[in-house]
């Protein structure tokens, strides 16, 4: 007997169906409550649990960006991709930016702050490997992701959905801009679309790099200018008439040797090293065609300046002796970074907090064959630690550079080849098809989401990193190492034909 409304009644009895009802009920609530409580939650959980959701098509993404293996501005598929992925999660799309077809922005919100979230794309010449713990280069391929470029970008892409997911709810102000960048290797796409002003606007810029290790902090970089130089001779029968004869070669060859006694007199930190490109084609024509690539860098653009001055000299000492034209073709400069220690504070206490790294079984006894082939292989254990860099200068260059000092920037590195592994090698190349490196990259959008919302929340941080960034620029300014004049080397990864001139 129940009382209801002040009547008395019997209930019905229908035990079984009454426990279902009853369970259904239940059910019901907690669906609500959960609701509720996902509702309730800080934008920071919310967008972390997005990037978890997004993590299958993430991965999906990457592992087809890997196979592409797409070189430096002919990234067409994978900026694709990337762009239209970003396009049906309601961000505004703008293709072909600063005059490069595979660049685009990818924004989504209104007014300030402006977020922007850096992602690459391009893979590496000579470097074509499959995913297994030995050397193999699969048939007809050449090009492979040996600075994982395609988890870079799909790492990125998902943070820039996640908090787009939280700007178009309404619980944090402002806009996220997510920027394809094609090109890092060589071409330095960022320094055109920093000359373009599409930075102009922003207030903070984040990005990330795969690594074998886990580090974040106030580092800088070195500067870097890339040049080809090319030697236009005549051609003769190398045994019967070589007196004819201007060879290209040789030119090349002097300018390597004058550039090998520059290395005794320049100043510390200074890296000079190159390829040739074309040499010839048969040992009894004497070439009339060659060219020689070269980086050189400096941890200080001015000096690198300098240094570039008496570099070209030894170009010009060769075309000399040999009596060969010399044609000078500038493939970029970009600057080193300038750190924001505010912003990597926050970024290295993030990666420090989310860091959840642990390798399967599968990813030891993967990682543990690889590693026989390392000259200084780490512990795997070493997944788990989080390293500051702060205070220290990378030995590589970065177009991130020229971004930093038109607007406040900070990065991060995570886990995603065997400890121990470097760049550039076929080592990360079979690393990039791994868990290691779905891993990896998920860590990296967590920590990207987590400090893009922070900053978000709190603009008295990013008040204190602009003031940082104006002192730290003082009156230097911005002052790009590229040519006003100079185009985006959009064929720069397309082999050179002889006699070419650009």
């Amino acid at each position: 007997m129940q009382i209801l409304n002040g009547r008395s009644f019997c209930a019905p009895r229908f035990p079984i169906r009454g426990r279902c009802v009853n369970v259904m009920l239940a059910v019901i609530v907690c669906l609500c409550l959960w609701s509720e409580t996902l509702e309730s939650a800080p934008p920071r959980k919310r967008a972390n649990e997005t990037v978890t959701a997004l993590e299958e098509i993430a991965w999906t993404n990457a592992k087809q960006i890997w196979e592409w293996a797409e070189p430096g501005y002919q990234e067409a598929n994978s900026s694709k991709l990337l762009s239209s992925w970003l396009a049906s999660e309601g961000f505004e799309i703008e293709r072909g930016v600063a005059g490069i077809p595979t660049a685009f922005t990818a924004t989504i919100g209104n007014g300030s702050p402006v977020i922007a979230i850096l992602g690459e794309f391009d893979a590496l010449p000579g470097l074509a490997q499959a995913a297994v713990p030995y050397k193999a280069t699969p048939e007809g391929k050449d090009y492979g992701h040996g600075c994982g470029h395609h988890l870079f970008g799909v790492a990125s892409a998902t943070a820039a959905i996640a908090v787009g997911r939280e700007i178009l709810n309404g619980d944090i102000e402002g806009t996220v801009r997510y920027y394809g960048c094609p090109a890092e290797e060589g071409g330095s796409a960022k320094v055109f679309l920093v000359r373009e002003g599409l930075f102009d606007d922003v207030d903070v810029a984040l990005h990330w790099h795969p690594s074998s290790i886990n580090a974040a902090g106030d580092r800088s970089s070195l500067a870097r200018i890339a040049v080809k130089f090319r030697f236009h001779g005549i051609s003769a029968h190398a045994a019967a008439a070589p007196e004819q004869a201007r060879s290209a070669l040789d030119a090349v060859e002097l300018t390597n040797i004058a550039t090998q006694m520059l290395r005794e007199h320049v100043p510390e930190q200074t890296r000079i090293h190159h390829v040739i490109t074309s040499g010839g084609s048969a040992p009894n024509v004497v070439p009339d065609f060659a060219e020689v690539y070269y980086y050189v860098r400096h941890p200080d653009a001015s000096t690198l300046s300098e240094i570039y001055e008496r570099f070209v000299k030894c170009a010009q000492a060769g075309a000399l002796a040999t009596e060969t034209e010399l044609e000078i073709v500038n493939e970029g400069g970009i600057l080193d970074i300038l750190p924001n220690n505010t912003l990597a504070e926050i970024t290295l206490e993030n990666l420090r907090q989310l860091n959840d790294l642990e390798y399967t079984s599968e990813d030891v006894k993967f990682a543990l064959k690889l590693q026989s082939t390392l000259s200084n292989p780490k512990p795997l254990a070493s997944v788990r630690e989080v390293i500051n860099r702060s205070g220290e200068t990378s030995s590589g260059s970065t177009d991130v550079g020229d971004v930093s000092w038109v607007v406040p920037t900070t990065g991060f590195n995570t886990a995603c080849w065997v400890p121990g592994t470097p760049g550039h090698s076929w080592q990360a190349v079979a690393c990039g098809r791994r868990k290691m490196a779905r891993a990896g990259m998920t860590l990296a959008s967590r920590v990207l989401t987590a400090t893009a919302i922070d900053l978000f929340e709190q603009p008295e941080v990013i008040k204190a990193a602009n003031l940082e960034f104006e002192r730290r620029r003082g009156k230097h300014g911005y002052r790009s190492l590229i040519p006003p004049d100079q185009g985006p080397p959009l064929n720069y990864r397309k082999p050179t034909t002889i006699n070419s001139r650009d």
